[in-house]
């Protein structure tokens, strides 16, 4: 099977573990190609197309193969599109076409649009909030739907969501969450303490409550810090990340007398040691009328590095987290303040809690068992196909 997955995350290497692992887990003669953006926007600054590590590409050979092209309106995610070097690669044989963008943008329409009629199309969506999109977004679902052959839901919240919307429960769908490398997140107890000395912390038993991720309001951090200075408990706090919330980080940092740090610009190959200095990590994500949250991807790295894991019951958490941590109301402050001083208290609740996480992690979203999970669903998206068309 000739698989072609586009998305504009795959600018960064370390986005691309699913086509990776499409290709490690495929039979004989499948080969997987990659396509992102020569040049695109993240969140904090412009990325350029990473090419592969030349030990991954070894290891993978003909099987992978990744191409960059150039984009247009890349700083906008919602009007963002792929050059004309888009099309030839979807009609060079694929089986099938794999968009993971939205459908309700514009580079989600032109992928399905560009889809040649002998392949099949499928695109994943972590959609999980009821919105209207104004022209021309709506017509760009409208257009997406109509011509998948299939669509992945990046989660239950996800799935609920969208089976409300017209057409999608016409379609084959399947319920996938996004995946990690379990091999490369992974505790290190040297590498932890190395982040304490460098944060000018002691070696000692007093725990550290973290948190890993975009500094921005809905991520609740305004609320786990009211909570931390309430608890009577020794602890520390590091925040990692960065956003626009970093100013209000800092200044509260400094009020707590060296036991509260900022960190930021920290790259992906470190993240397994910062959580290697954790042993809470805690996902207070707050749901507003615009925003819940999709997935909570530090939740899975911090299970998979066996970090005890807190988090709000805002959109997928609780069915991220599962049994591999604990899973308390958002915004409710007494029942934050009882979970983290009795974690704080218990380190045997801690590590147990992170033992079930580490093998949740390894079971649920080793990015192994992710890409399994999608070539048996565009699997069965070639066989409808094909029954179809007799």
């Amino acid at each position: 099977m000739r698989t072609c997955t586009v998305s504009h995350s795959y600018c960064v290497r370390a986005n691309r573990g699913l086509p990776r692992a499409l290709a490690a887990v495929g039979v004989a003669g499948d080969v997987v190609t990659v396509v992102g953006p020569r040049r695109f926007r993240g969140d904090l600054r412009w990325v350029d197309f990473e090419a592969e590590l030349p030990t991954q590409q070894t290891q993978l050979g003909e099987r992978y193969q990744s191409r960059s092209i150039p984009t247009v309106f890349s700083r906008w995610i919602h009007v963002m599109r792929y050059g004309r070097r888009l099309t030839p690669i979807l009609h060079d044989n694929q089986d099938i076409i794999h968009a993971w963008e939205e459908p309700y943008i514009w580079a989600g329409h032109q992928v399905a649009q560009a889809t040649p009629v002998t392949s099949a199309f499928v695109f994943s969506t972590f959609q999980n909030l009821q919105k209207r999109y104004p022209p021309p977004f709506s017509w760009f679902e409208r257009v997406v739907v109509d011509r998948c052959d299939g669509w992945i839901a990046f989660g239950k919240t996800v799935e609920e969501t969208m089976l409300r919307r017209p057409g999608y429960d016409s379609r084959p769908h399947r319920v996938i969450p996004p995946g990690i490398d379990t091999g490369f997140y992974t505790r290190e107890a040297s590498a932890g303490a190395r982040i304490c000395r460098s944060l000018n912390w002691p070696e000692d038993s007093v725990p550290v409550v973290g948190f890993l991720g975009r500094f921005i309001p809905e991520k609740g951090l305004r609320f786990l810090t009211s909570v931390l200075e309430r608890i009577q408990d020794p602890w520390r706090a590091v925040f990692v990340g960065g956003g626009p919330e970093e100013g209000f980080l800092r200044e509260w940092s400094a009020a707590q007398q060296g036991r509260a740090r900022v960190v930021t610009g920290v790259p992906h190959d470190a993240v397994p040691a910062y959580l290697s200095a954790m042993d809470i990590l805690c996902a207070p994500s707050e749901t507003t009328v615009r925003w819940r949250e999709q997935f909570g991807r530090m939740i899975v790295e911090a299970q998979s590095c066996g970090v005890c894991v807190v988090g709000s019951d805002s959109g997928e958490i609780p069915h991220t987290i599962g049994d591999g941590g604990v899973v308390l109301p958002e915004g409710n402050h007494a029942a934050w303040h009882e979970a983290l001083v009795g974690l704080l208290h218990n380190s045997t609740a801690r590590a147990e809690l992170g033992e079930k996480g580490r093998a949740r992690a390894v079971k649920c979203f080793d990015w192994s068992v992710v890409a399994r999970a999608h070539l048996d669903f565009f699997r069965a998206v070639m066989i409808g196909r094909r029954s179809r068309s007799r």
